[in-house]
């Protein structure tokens, strides 16, 4: 009976230390798909093992039995934080191609309407005036130079630019209408100062200055609005990626490799929670971010309507014609209230050619028929391309807040079958909910551990540019100036935004409509 008994227990003991022995083999499994996985990434197969092995010396994926070693879970860390950057680098692709683009083509697009609109008062001016136009030139090019200036971001004063121009034209013209007179400058200076009360171009001066100021206002400001949209975007999708985003990435990218199923992609919702919080202080730009969207459009709809840079640009020859006219028919009361305020000049011994200065101002101008005038940049006009950038600008409302999403598309980086995926331990349900975007939710992130104390400098500075570019397009819609001594300082050392670097004047003005 007791032979019996102990032959009962040596089979009992051999039938389980058989079964433990085909446990051990089973979980031994074969890891040459992970072999093959982990080559397609560039990586060598020296030291992976064939099979698994204790995961003991795993930091980041789970410590049971294992396909990977510590140098191979190094590897998948660096390729994770490279593989989350390239992820951010093409999903903001688009969106930061168009600021660049349309930032080109409005450039281009404005400087050439204003050297259309200078060749052609040059070409009209040469064929109607001749030499007297030709000899007065440079008050002509000399305002083109000043506008284009304004334009790239010099500190020019625009109302003081243009009252300076007719200043300096009704001392030429009063000149050429009195040739037979000797002025001195003081005696022209004296001239300068009637401009505004004899009124000697008729009201075109008035009128003109506020379709330029506020046109040029507008132009200024947003083609100034889409660099810094540009610039923005570029330096916000250079994400800086923290230790504990990169644990969270390699958990949810490579670690299904480690366990044996390298083909396995994330779950929806895990994949939302880790881009997240690896994402959360981009999401925090995003209020900031369509103020200035916002903004952009309010001045995209000035340019569409009452600040139309190319109806104002176009027809300035016509226009400066029209005030020359004007103080050619005026010429003996402006002449004879000058003299009166001003005294009488000296005769210059010289008098008027056999063909009367008179003569020359009384042949009309005859600007370029629609035909005739220069093809504006790329054979566009400001309506479609202003209604081409509008569109672009839509389109990238709420971008920095729908990142994540847009990373974690369904089918592209995380799995659509949420039983078939990687749930951060096995194949499964993710079931631990979706915290909302933004640094201050990330407090309860289950799968990254984010310090919310402690902003991204870099995004901080950013939402300063666009705060500060929002306010002036605020004022530009207004029709409202604040200056910037070099728009190019919105950017200083090494890409980094400084308050510092602008440079405002104390007041702005408005300019109302003529």
């Amino acid at each position: 009976m007791y032979a019996m008994w102990r032959l009962q227990v040596a089979l009992c003991t051999l039938s389980v230390l058989l079964s433990l022995s085909s446990a051990g083999e089973s979980k031994a499994r074969s890891c040459s798909e992970v072999r093959q996985a982990y080559n397609v990434q560039g990586f060598s197969l020296v030291n992976v093992p064939h099979q698994e092995i204790s995961g003991e010396h795993l930091r980041v994926c789970p410590q049971g039995y294992t396909c990977c070693t510590s140098e191979m879970e190094d590897k998948l860390n660096q390729q994770s934080k490279l593989e989350f950057e390239n992820l951010v680098e093409e999903n903001s692709h688009n969106m930061r191609t168009t600021f660049v683009s349309r930032h080109k083509k409005f450039d281009e697009f404005f400087l050439e309407l204003l050297d259309n609109s200078e060749k052609s008062l040059n070409s009209m001016f040469t064929r109607t005036y001749g030499k007297l136009y030709m000899q007065n030139s440079e008050v002509f090019q000399d305002l083109f130079t000043e506008l284009k200036r304004y334009y790239t971001g010099g500190n020019v004063n625009l109302e003081e630019m243009l009252n300076d121009f007719w200043s300096r034209l009704l001392e030429r013209m009063f000149q050429l209408l009195n040739s037979q007179y000797h002025f001195t400058d003081d005696y022209l200076e004296c001239v300068s100062k009637y401009t505004d009360q004899l009124k000697p171009f008729g009201d075109v001066p008035r009128k003109l200055k506020a379709q330029v100021t506020r046109a040029f206002i507008a132009a200024r400001t947003f083609v100034q609005g889409l660099m810094v949209g540009r610039e923005v975007a570029n330096r916000v999708a250079k994400v800086n990626v923290v230790p504990a985003c990169v644990r969270a990435l390699t958990k949810m990218l490579y670690c299904p490799y480690c366990r044996g199923m390298p083909g396995l992609k994330p779950c929806h919702n895990y994949c939302h929670n880790v881009m997240r919080g690896c994402l959360a202080n981009q999401a925090d730009l995003d209020a900031e971010w369509n103020l200035f969207i916002d903004a952009m459009l309010l001045v995209a709809a000035r340019l569409e309507g009452p600040f139309n840079i190319e109806a104002v640009i176009e027809p300035v020859d016509i226009k400066i014609s029209e005030a020359i006219m004007t103080m050619q028919d005026n010429s003996m009361q402006v002449s004879a209230k000058v003299f009166q305020g001003c005294g009488q000049p000296k005769p210059s011994g010289i008098g008027r050619s056999a063909r009367g200065i008179s003569d020359v101002f009384s042949t009309r101008f005859r600007p370029y028929t629609p035909e005739e005038r220069p093809t504006t940049a790329a054979g566009t006009s400001l309506d479609r391309l202003v209604i081409d950038i509008k569109e672009k600008l839509k389109e990238s409302k709420r971008f920095w807040s729908n990142l994540p999403d847009d990373i974690c598309a369904k089918g592209k980086l995380a799995e659509s079958d949420e039983e078939q995926c990687w749930n951060s331990h096995t194949k499964g349900r993710y079931f631990p909910e979706v915290v909302k975007e933004g640094l201050t939710n990330q407090v309860n992130n289950p799968e990254v551990d984010v310090d919310i104390t402690r902003p991204d400098t870099l995004i901080r500075q950013q939402i300063m540019a666009l705060r500060v570019m929002t306010n002036k397009l605020k004022n530009a819609y207004n029709g409202n100036d604040i200056y910037f001594q070099d728009s190019s300082k919105f950017f200083s050392l090494s890409g980094v935004w400084m308050c510092s670097g602008i440079n405002f004047n104390k007041t702005s003005h408005k300019i109302h409509e003529g």
